[in-house]
């Protein structure tokens, strides 16, 4: 372990006992604050598990319960993970977790006149172009750069069943993505977000979305086989990891002559 390794695993326990005693807010969001600088800062990186019960409420000077609350939370919002058994790990991303909380196209079966969602499944991804750009107006707003700063634009083809049904139109930070090339991101051995966590320390949180209706344009005519004017599905996605801190933008057209767009929505809580 380097010093600097040293360094960020001493400041983050020194912030999250500060922050404990100068937080607003009830006691538990503080702990979850407290335990998301942590891994943030990762002293517990992906796929570590974490120390004991007894022992993290002991640092932070809390009770169990308020310990468990705070990471009932983070186990909701899929930043953590209990293994029965083991104990609660940071999760790591993984095929599955992106199958069921990031992609949201199925296959559709009809039955009785109606359509019923099929069973999810992973899709065979291509990378069909990967450059490096000056960032746009709309770019840079969403990423929270300046217009002209460096950025990687890519974009994906997905098919399932060898149908052509998303073109992902991806943009990131190059100066973020140190280091990142052509070469390296074609030879991921899993998928983007897992890279993203593994390669880079960026690990993706959550992400909001914002769905329309448009008209295919002549590259999603080339690039999914479809005709001029068939309607498709207009995703606009905006990844964030901690601190709210955007790290992907990424508008997806979604075919949906034989597939759905499918969201499980939660009750409030």
């Amino acid at each position: 372990m380097n010093l600097d390794m040293l360094r960020r695993m001493r400041d983050a326990e020194t912030t999250s006992l500060e922050r404990l005693g100068q937080g607003g807010g009830a006691l538990y969001l503080q702990v979850k604050r407290a335990l998301l600088s942590r891994i943030e800062a990762r002293l517990w990186s992906p796929g570590d598990q974490l120390p004991s019960e007894t022992l993290i409420a002991g640092q932070l000077g809390v009770s169990i319960g308020t310990l468990r609350r705070a990471v009932d939370e983070l186990v909701q919002e899929q930043v953590l993970v209990r293994r029965q058994g083991k104990g609660t790990f940071v999760a790591l991303h993984s095929r599955d977790r992106y199958l069921f909380q990031f992609f949201r196209v199925e296959p559709r079966e009809e039955r009785f006149g109606a359509g019923i969602p099929g069973q999810s499944e992973y899709p065979e991804v291509e990378c069909v172009s990967f450059e490096r750009q000056c960032a746009d107006e709309a770019a840079a707003d969403a990423l929270r750069l300046r217009t002209g700063d460096p950025v990687f634009v890519i974009e994906n083809r997905l098919s399932l069943k060898r149908r052509a049904v998303v073109l992902d139109h991806i943009v990131i930070s190059a100066a973020l993505f140190k280091g990142l090339n052509e070469k390296r991101f074609r030879e991921r051995s899993s998928t983007i977000y897992n890279f993203y966590q593994t390669e880079f320390g960026i690990t993706v949180l959550h992400a909001r979305e914002r769905a329309r209706a448009v008209m295919a344009s002549r590259e999603a005519m080339r690039r999914l086989g479809v005709a001029a004017g068939t309607p498709l599905i207009e995703v606009q996605r905006l990844a964030h990891s901690f601190g709210e801190r955007p790290v992907e933008w990424r508008s997806s057209l979604i075919h949906t002559q034989q597939h759905d767009y499918v969201s499980d929505v939660s009750a409030p809580r």
